[in-house]
C-alpha cells in the first residue's frame, strides 16, 4: 500500500529529552541513598550479555542516533540486563496488544536485547518524562513506556505522524553513555483506521517496530526499502540495513555502575 493511501508518516526518535538525564554525566560512584534521584546501580546486571544479535548480511543501509560523545560511535542499552517495558492501554485499538508483543520480539531477535513486560501502567506520555520514578516503578530505572495517545494529548502526533519514539541516556565517569529508559507514543485514532485496511495489522505492527527501533538507537535512513525510512511506504518488516544497525546496537558495552 502506498504512503499516500496509508496517509501516515513516521517521526524520528529522541523526541523527549529530560534535562537531568539527556547527556548527563554522573560521578564514578553513583549515590544509592533512598532519597537519591538515581536508582542503586547494577539492578539485574549480569556478567555477560543476555542474548546474541542475529546474523546479518553486513548492509550499511542504516543510520544510528547521534552520540553525545564524538568519540563514542553510538549509544545503546546495556545488553547485560533485561529491558523492562510497560504499556498504557488507554485508547488501544482491539488486538494491538499482540502487535506490541510481536514488535518487541522482532527488535529483541535482531538486537539480542532481552525485554521483559511489566504489565499495564496508568502513566501518561510526557515530553519531560522522568527516567527514575521510584514511587511508581520502584528503585530502578523507569521501564520503557509504550503509550496509546492522541494528538490532543501528545502534540508530536499532530498531522500525519503515526508515532514517535526515543530514549534518554546518561554516563558514569569513565564509562560510555548508556540508554536507561525510553518512550513510544502511538496515534490511537489514526492507527485504528489503519487496522481496517486488508493488511492493517501488519502496517500497524510495522509502525510499532519502527518506533521501538528508534528507542534502541536507530535513526531515519534515506532508503525506502528499509523500515527506518521516514515515511511508511507499505513495508512491514525490517530490511537488511535495519537488521545490521539493530545488530550493532545489541553489542553495546555492559555498564553495571549504572
Amino acid at each position: 500500500m502506498s504512503a499516500t493511501v496509508l496517509g501516515l508518516a513516521l517521526v524520528a526518535g529522541l523526541y523527549f529529552t529530560p534535562t537531568l538525564f539527556d547527556r548527563f554525566v554522573l560521578p564514578a560512584a553513583l549515590p544509592h541513598l533512598p532519597g537519591a534521584d538515581v536508582p542503586p546501580p547494577g539492578f539485574e546486571a549480569a556478567s555477560s550479555p543476555l542474548g546474541v544479535p542475529a546474523a546479518t548480511t553486513g548492509s550499511t543501509a542504516y543510520v544510528l542516533q547521534e552520540s553525545p560523545d564524538p568519540d563514542q560511535q553510538f549509544v545503546a542499552y546495556d545488553p547485560c540486563r533485561p529491558i523492562h517495558y510497560v504499556v498504557r492501554p488507554d485508547l488501544a485499538p482491539p488486538g494491538t496488544d499482540q502487535l506490541i508483543q510481536q514488535s518487541v520480539a522482532a527488535v529483541s531477535a535482531a538486537t539480542g536485547l532481552q525485554f521483559v513486560y511489566d504489565g499495564p501502567t496508568t502513566e501518561a506520555p510526557s515530553t519531560d518524562r522522568a527516567a527514575y520514578q521510584p514511587d511508581r516503578y520502584g528503585r530502578k530505572w523507569a521501564p520503557i513506556l509504550i503509550a496509546w495517545s492522541t494528538p490532543e494529548e501528545a502534540p508530536d502526533l499532530a498531522g500525519r505522524v503515526a508515532g514517535t519514539g526515543g530514549s534518554s541516556s546518561l554516563q558514569v565517569t569513565g564509562e560510555p553513555y548508556v540508554y536507561v529508559t525510553g518512550q513510544v507514543q502511538l496515534d490511537a485514532p489514526a492507527l485504528a483506521e489503519t487496522l481496517a485496511f486488508p493488511d492493517g495489522p501488519a502496517l500497524v505492527r510495522a509502525v510499532i517496530m519502527h518506533e521501538l527501533a528508534h528507542v534502541v538507537g536507530l535513526d531515519h535512513v534515506d532508503d525506502p526499502t528499509q523500515l527506518m525510512y521516514a515515511e511508511n511506504s507499505g513495508r512491514v518488516d525490517f530490511g537488511e540495513g535495519d537488521r545490521a544497525g539493530l545488530a550493532l546496537l545489541g553489542r553495546g558495552k555492559c555498564v553495571p555502575r549504572i
